[in-house]
């Protein structure tokens, strides 16, 4: 009898009625047949041989069958017999949600589904709001940051930089003049820990966008440097320009230290009056009184305008260099032109260096005390 005809191959198997799983196969025929040919011919059995065909049968045996299934197709265009294409019910976060299986977005779904479906949804609707479920949304993307507030501000003046970087800017030096709010005032007024790095930051961006020119600045980026601006800006103030009265006489202040001073200017032969006192008996040091007259004297009008100063305050360097300063703009009454001059000079401009303090553990400001080792 031939092996084919009783046990047919698993290639020819095809799944139908007349395919039995449970029949032998071609490779357990020849063992058995191989078996009963050395049972019969003890000569040619060997132990090792046997157990090689045993081994090879009983994993052959034991190998696991794939079931061949039908294969059914469907079309992204919807039969009569598929029903309707709908998309999958979005995903919800609750108690009740299988987040985390995967699920497919869009799917067959028949008129029991649909109508399961849109009863929850009428429930849930109605259904109360659990308080102890509820989770509030932060406004700001920066609110679990240690400080939202400036970084909202960094973020808003970064998009406004990149925004408008393309509008026509002015010269180097020709922007207005704008007092910036502090880092202690911006700190007090957020209430947050703004460090000096970050705060330099904030300025540099505002600078760039307080050099666009004025007429082709937009109003979102005046109403963002509006809010860093100081309330009280200094550079709105213009001085009181210093005239000549009737009689010739031009008057102007100047301070230096604790001093402060009060010059009268008018034209004349070079005389100088302090407080009363000529300029020799009111200063004894040579370098005081050169710096009393320097401004007459680096511009070479020390014979052709009479001085008289009222003077307070401070020592005798002081007091000095204070005339100094209202001499000098005294004279830029008179003549305009001198201004140049006299800036070069260094008389137009206030000194502002002070004493340093003195601190506690130390002999003067900085000096230390000697120290001494018994």
């Amino acid at each position: 009898m031939d092996v084919s005809d009783r046990a047919p191959s698993s290639a020819s198997c095809s799944g139908g009625k007349d395919c039995n799983p449970q029949a032998p196969t071609i490779f357990e025929l020849h063992a058995r047949n191989s078996c009963d040919t050395f049972s019969q011919h003890p000569a040619m059995e060997s132990p090792f041989l046997r157990r090689c065909v045993r081994a090879a049968a009983h994993t052959h045996r034991h190998i696991r069958r794939r079931p061949q299934t039908q294969q059914c197709r469907y079309y992204a265009v919807p039969t009569d017999s598929q029903g309707d294409l709908l998309a999958a019910p979005p995903i919800r976060l609750d108690s009740r949600s299988d987040y985390g299986n995967s699920q497919p977005r869009a799917q067959f779904l028949d008129d029991d589904y649909r109508r399961k479906n849109r009863r929850r949804d009428n429930d849930e609707d109605n259904r109360e709001v659990d308080l102890h479920s509820l989770r509030i949304v932060p406004s700001s993307p920066s609110y679990f940051t240690a400080t939202p507030q400036y970084t909202d501000d960094l973020l808003h003046l970064s998009t406004l930089s990149r925004r408008h970087k393309l509008l026509p800017v002015l010269a180097p030096g020709q922007a207005p003049r704008i007092a910036w709010k502090t880092i202690d005032q911006y700190k007090t007024e957020l209430a947050e820990p703004v460090r000096a790095k970050g705060y330099n930051a904030l300025l540099k961006l505002l600078k760039q966008l307080n050099y666009i020119h004025p007429s082709l600045m937009p109003e979102e980026v005046k109403t963002t440097l509006e809010t860093f601006k100081r309330d009280v800006q200094p550079y709105l103030n213009v001085p009181k320009p210093i005239t000549v009265d009737a009689y010739g006489v031009s008057v102007a202040a100047g301070r230096r230290k604790s001093s402060s001073a009060k010059a009268y200017l008018v034209e004349g032969t070079g005389e100088c009056m302090i407080n009363g006192r000529t300029l020799f008996q009111y200063f004894g040091r040579l370098h005081d009184r050169e710096s009393a007259v320097w401004a007459l004297k680096s511009t070479q009008r020390l014979d052709k305008y009479n001085v008289w100063a009222l003077t307070k305050g401070g020592g005798t360097t002081g007091q000095a260099e204070a005339i100094t300063l209202a001499v000098a703009k005294a004279l830029m009454a008179h003549e305009p032109d001198l201004r140049p001059a006299l800036r070069r000079a260094g008389c137009v401009t206030r000194n502002p260096k002070r004493v340093e303090r003195k601190k506690p553990g130390r002999l003067k400001a900085r000096k230390m005390p000697t120290w001494v080792k018994r």
